[in-house]
């Protein structure tokens, strides 16, 4: 009698293990489904590229109208991003995004350079439905030449999403554990508490191929330089010599 119990006992547990599991895979799915979609492509060929990204809210409501979106771009030491520029996007409302950490030292190439972190303020994506995208120039370091290919890939990490609602809508199971403080916009530098998001990428990582110079040509390069340095500056002194008034005290 104790054994058929434990049999009926054990079916009934396995049962509801499996009613378990099909009820809750689908509201598991059903939440990571309502996670934003960030889609990122690069625009243009060479050392100067755009970096498009746009962010699709995935679960919408009547609250959706109050929040803000940025994402937080973290460069590689390979590519860096003008400040100056930004400056300029800003001012005519193009691209709205802030600068995080040291100044960016627009000369030293890769190998001296520090990696760059950049905030960028999303604006509504008026093709998309509750989506938002921004675009952020792209600037190439320049090196140390290799051996074989002339090209070195610089590889972009994986962003942040931020989003800060005055009406809370978002979904619980996107919201990350902590919140970060930043400022609310460029132009207005009080800072706002944003919800750090989880979010599903729709294009796998991306990568830039960056042309660079070539070890077995540094000698032609260097005497070809150096010969062309002498060349004309024998020229300019020629001239100076030949058409110049020199008064010696």
């Amino acid at each position: 009698m104790s054994q058929r119990k434990n049999y009926v006992l054990l079916q009934l547990g396995i049962f509801s293990f499996w009613i378990m599991l099909f009820v809750c895979l689908p509201e598991h799915a059903s939440a990571q489904d309502s996670c934003p979609e960030v889609t990122q492509w690069l625009l243009k060929d060479g050392f100067h590229r755009d970096l498009l990204s746009r962010i699709k809210l995935g679960m919408v409501d009547e609250g959706t109208g109050s929040c803000i979106v940025a994402i937080k771009i973290h460069l590689p030491k390979g590519l860096y991003v003008d400040p100056y520029e930004l400056t300029s996007l800003n001012k005519h409302n193009i691209t709205e995004a802030l600068m995080i950490g040291d100044q960016v030292d627009l000369e030293v190439p890769e190998y001296l350079a520090t990696e760059t972190t950049v905030l960028v303020y999303m604006k509504p994506d008026p093709e998309c439905y509750y989506c938002f995208r921004a675009i952020l120039p792209l600037h190439c370091r320049y090196h140390r030449p290799t051996e074989v290919d002339g090209k070195i890939s610089a590889k972009l990490k994986t962003p942040e999403i931020l989003v800060h609602c005055q009406k809370s809508f978002l979904p619980v199971e996107c919201l990350k554990e902590t919140k970060i403080e930043a400022p609310c916009s460029q132009k207005k530098k009080p800072n706002c508490h944003w919800d750090s998001m989880k979010f599903q990428a729709v294009n796998q990582e991306l990568k830039l191929q960056i042309p660079v110079g070539l070890k077995p040509h540094l000698t032609l390069v260097c005497t070809g330089t150096l010969l062309t340095t002498i060349l004309c500056s024998g020229l300019i002194l020629s001239a100076l010599f030949k058409h110049g008034d020199f008064l010696f005290v």
